[in-house]
């Protein structure tokens, strides 16, 4: 059962059997079944007034007048997974059970789990007490869990403001993980990167405070199945000298997202001892402004052998993925994945929700949209297309890392990535956004863990 945590959250379950109220969950057509409701409350369902429609709840009193249950509202259509989202602000404290509920209950605890998640590192304990449901025991509780851990360990490293989360803090969580599951882990810092053969992460990191860094985790079986994770760890991006905006600045905490989704999708794939042989790269950096900065202009080789002519430092993690992508396949993995907030034209795209990846592999796609459609984690493949790969041309080098007029920007960016991978038997870039801008079922705003359901489960299952 999953107990790392980055921050301290314990699970919203009770145990089965204990004694809890029950919850029942019902459309509007249930509410005169004789079958699913008792006619005592079927009277008071019509005196409350209450309609099922989604996320609506009725407490119901018992014969003394005391708390006896409740019902949950799922709509005419029912088709939202994660309205159990919602409980944990629309029940009183206590322990709670799924009476009914004839949905995927899965799903359902999951997003109970996942909506009531709240980021309160900086804040005082709240002192209400929890709303907690039990797992039915016919369901896979560490499953459950294990979702919910890593849920929560990608929002809190997300969530976490960069000056408690800079490449030492980041190195600090990721070794912690690697620990927990006596996974290897390792680390290339500061001017080592250049000896190393790092030097597109040294070039962007070293005017942070922190050192620039490559981290390394490997875990599993050798001869397995060979998976590589690499996650884009920018703890902070000022834009460096093409500075963005203070606007454009506030969220860039989040521009390590892709960094802390493979590290909570590395934690799935060891907590469920999937027989893979397992390797996490993660190149963490602060995209500072100082006298050593890279410039505009500058070029430099990368891992690969390729230079870079740097046209805009604001697009920094392109050239840390580009080191380490290099590094990642020279060992042939038999899958490469790669996660970064990477563009802003893939929100254009597809918004916050929808997460946009690339690859070349039709199966992979295949896989990847129907385990995002049945497990409400939302993938949509988008086009490697190399009538585009012309706009990375430059006269001085052999790549820009930033192509002129910004139109198809995400595609371009990948078409970049794919210049440093050619031996992975498979490869998939996510350009995934790290962040949800507004309080839903499914949790609140803020940091978020996005396509990592999706991924983990085509892991298991192919």
């Amino acid at each position: 059962m999953p107990s790392f945590q980055f921050i301290e959250h314990p699970f919203p379950f009770c145990e089965p059997g204990e004694a809890s109220n029950p919850l029942y969950a019902v459309t509007p057509s249930d509410l005169e079944n004789p079958d699913i409701l008792p006619e005592n409350v079927r009277n008071f369902v019509r005196s409350a007034k209450f309609s099922a429609r989604e996320g609506e709840v009725l407490l119901l009193p018992g014969a003394d007048g005391t708390l006896a249950g409740a019902l949950l509202g799922l709509g005419s259509r029912a088709e939202n997974p994660f309205v159990t989202g919602r409980l944990s602000r629309l029940l009183p404290g206590g322990d709670w059970h799924l009476a009914r509920y004839p949905g995927d209950r899965t799903q359902a605890l999951i997003g109970f789990a996942a909506g009531g998640y709240r980021f309160e590192r900086y804040l005082k304990p709240s002192k209400a007490a929890p709303v907690r449901l039990a797992i039915p025991e016919d369901c896979d509780a560490d499953a459950i869990k294990r979702n919910v851990a890593a849920i929560r360990l990608a929002r809190d490293l997300i969530n976490t403001p960069a000056n408690d989360m800079q490449p030492d803090h980041l190195e600090q969580a990721f070794g912690a993980l690697a620990r927990h599951y006596d996974a290897d882990f390792s680390a290339v810092r500061g001017d080592d990167l250049l000896t190393s053969g790092f030097p597109l992460i040294h070039a962007v990191g070293r005017a942070g405070e922190k050192a620039p860094r490559l981290m390394e985790m490997r875990w599993g079986r050798k001869g397995a199945k060979s998976i590589t994770l690499v996650g884009k760890g920018v703890c902070f991006d000022t834009g460096g000298l093409d500075i963005k905006s203070a606007a454009g600045m506030g969220l860039m905490k989040k521009d390590m997202g892709g960094a802390a989704n493979v590290m909570a999708l590395a934690l799935m794939i060891m907590d469920a001892g999937l027989d893979v042989d397992l390797r996490v790269i993660v190149p963490s950096v602060e995209n500072a402004i100082a006298g050593n900065a890279f410039r505009p202009g500058d070029i430099y080789r990368s891992r690969k052998g390729l230079t870079v002519q740097i046209d805009n430092t604001d697009a920094e993690g392109r050239l840390i993925l580009a080191d380490a992508l290099a590094y990642a396949d020279e060992e042939q993995p038999d899958l490469l994945i790669d996660m970064a907030t990477l563009t802003g034209a893939a929100r254009v795209a597809l918004g916050p929700e929808v997460m946009p990846f690339y690859t070349d592999s039709d199966a992979l796609s295949h896989a990847l949209h129907q385990a995002g459609e049945r497990l409400s984690d939302p993938v949509w493949r988008m086009p490697l297309y190399p009538g585009y790969d012309a706009k990375l041309k430059t006269g001085l080098a052999d790549l820009t890392n930033a192509p002129a007029g910004g139109m198809a920007g995400s595609i371009t960016a990948a078409l970049f990535l794919k210049r440093f991978v050619g031996r992975a038997g498979t490869w998939a870039h996510f350009d995934i956004y790290g962040h949800a801008p507004a309080d839903r079922d499914f949790g609140p705003a803020g940091g978020e863990a996005q396509a990592i359901r999706a991924i983990f489960e085509t892991i298991r299952t192919v």
